[in-house]
This record gives structure tokens, sequence and C-alpha cells, in this order.
């Protein structure tokens, strides 16, 4: 039984892989996670803030003298958020995790402007990094922007850090576009060699109490798997680069799925985090026992095997069968 793998270019044993979280912040952690099967690992996202932070920082200290206005050189935000993880911290987990590992280390960059920032893939390169998982998120919450604004804004994104490095470069974006499709096909010709499907974007909650907008974290749920899987299947053989699953993804049946769907790894974080690195191995028993009940001999088989266009009923994945679900629903 093959359950080997190809993601962005790397070959991986099989298609479970622990996606960006604390998880990856302990080499403890990490070499539990290789232990249990999985084949690479993404790390925690180094935020924009963080590394535009810190350069705003050595800014002051070289020009408090030569610019001394105050609101000027304070007006930059500083959370306490971006203060326990700093940039040169991230580069020596990069090295750490390089040399206690056996499998590639996938860094991750969290952030929308384009700027200096991106050059700090390079530094990610050079500290030993395989591949580099760009987690672009943009809320456009400014009425005069209009949805082509917004995709030029994702495309740039990419070709500038496709043009700072020659790592492999996974983009990982959310659902939230007019017409998904297409924009996919554009994310993998500005130079996306893997799509991560989707984001999970945390939504703020409102303090009642003291009527404050608070952040909200909750664990993704089986449910949640539903949209990449739809997703995975629609664009399955129709974009020239990787394709990833995440979001829902618990058990062996979701892993499943998503391969089936057309997905080449499937990613978690949620399950790992709630039961620990001996989860992946349970997932990766289950993927096992079910190939062997069904009679595959490697994952490519499996491979986008209930797709769109492999399944006799490939508008269930288009409308979703509207009229059947809720016709058919009684009270």
């Amino acid at each position: 039984m093959d359950l080997s793998t190809t993601y962005m270019g790397l070959k991986l044993k099989n298609p479970l892989v622990p996606s960006a979280s604390p998880l990856s912040t302990k080499l403890e952690t990490a070499k539990k996670l290789e232990d249990n099967g999985a084949s690479a690992i993404v790390m925690y996202s180094l935020f924009e803030e963080q590394i535009t932070r810190e350069a705003k920082a050595l800014d002051h200290t070289l020009t408090t003298y030569s610019e001394a206005y105050a609101e000027a050189l304070n007006y930059f935000p500083e959370p306490e958020e971006f203060s326990n993880i700093h940039a040169e911290e991230y580069l020596e987990q990069i090295y750490k995790l390089k040399n206690s590992l056996d499998i590639p280390v996938i860094a991750s960059l969290n952030g929308v402007s384009s700027g200096g920032w991106m050059n700090f893939a390079k530094l990610i390169q050079q500290a030993g990094a395989d591949g580099l998982e760009l987690n672009v998120y943009y809320l456009a919450t400014d009425p005069a922007m209009d949805s082509k604004q917004v995709e030029e804004n994702y495309l740039d994104d990419i070709r500038a850090v496709k043009h700072a490095t020659t790592l492999p470069i996974a983009v990982k974006v959310g659902p939230y576009f007019s017409a998904f499709a297409n924009m996919a096909v554009r994310m993998a010709a500005a130079g996306a060699d893997a799509l991560v499907l989707f984001n999970r974007f945390y939504q703020p909650d409102i303090n009642l109490s003291d009527l404050t907008v608070e952040p909200s974290l909750q664990f993704s749920s089986e449910f949640e798997k539903r949209l990449p899987m739809r997703w995975l299947a629609i664009l399955y053989g129709q974009v020239k680069a990787s394709l990833a699953a995440t979001t829902g993804v618990h058990t062996a049946d979701d892993a499943i799925k998503m391969i089936l769907c057309g997905a080449d790894v499937t990613m978690m974080a949620s399950t790992l985090l709630k039961h620990g690195p001996h989860r992946l191995q349970n997932i990766l028993d289950g993927i096992e026992q079910w190939m062997t009940d069904y009679e595959y001999e490697s994952i490519e088989q499996m491979k986008g095997s209930m797709s769109h266009q492999n399944v006799a009923e490939p508008a269930a994945y288009e409308r979703a069968n509207y009229l059947r679900i809720l016709q058919g629903y009684k009270i």
C-alpha cells in the first residue's frame, strides 16, 4: 500500500500534515507529531505586524533625535500579542526544527499589505525552510474598493513573495470570492504552487457586560469540512497547483473524503490540540484500514475519484441539490 503523495513539489510519505498552530512552538511536540505519522509540518504563523513592528522599533532608535515629534513616532500600534514572538526567534525555530526533524518544515507568513515584510521570505529560506505558506487575511471594509482591487491585492502579494524567494509557495485563503474557481486559476498563474482551502477567519464577539469587542477562538467542527470538500472537488484537475484541505479534518473519514475530492494533503490542528499528537496515528491507521477494505492500493488512486469531473451527478457540487434537500424535509 502506497500512502505517499506530492505537495507543492515536496514528496511526502503520507497526506497528513499538521497545519499552522502552537504545536510547532516546541521541538518536543513537533518530534511527537513526526513520530506519530506527520509527513510535514506547517509552522505557527509569523504575522506581518510582528515583522514591521521590529523594523519600526529599529527605525525609532535610529531617528528619535532627528525626528522628535512624538505623534509620528508613536503612531504604530503595539498590541501585546505581537510582543511574545520576534522575527529573529522565528528564524531560529525554523533552524531548530530542520535540525531535529526528518520531515519537511513549511514556514507560515500571515499578512496582507504589499511591503518590505514580504522580503522576510528570503531569510526564511536561508534558515532552511522547505516551503512557505502565505496566509492572506484581508477584509475589504472600504465601500470604494471593488472586487477587482481586492483580487489584485492577493495576486500582488503572491507575486511579491514569489519574487523574494525560490521556495515553493502555498497560499491559504478564504472562500469569499465571487468567482473562486477563476481566482484559484489566477493565483496559480501568479506563482502559487499550492492552494490551502480554507482559512478560518476568527470573528470577534461583543462583551455585553462592558460593551467591548473581544476576540473569540473556537476549534473547528467536522461539519466545516463541507466547504473545502466542495471546492476541492470542483477545482481538482482544473488548477495547476497542489490542493490542500484544512478546516474540519478531525477523523480518518474526514481525511479520506478530502482526498477522494482531490486533496493532495489534509491539514489539521484543532483535533491535534484537543487530543494530542497520537491522534495522527489513529487517523493514519483509519485511512489504511479503509483503503484495505475498499481495495485501494495508493493515495494517488483515491485522489479525485469523487471530484466534480468523476461523479455521476456533478450538479450535487454545484447546486448542492437544493430542491431535493429542501422539499424532502418534512415537519
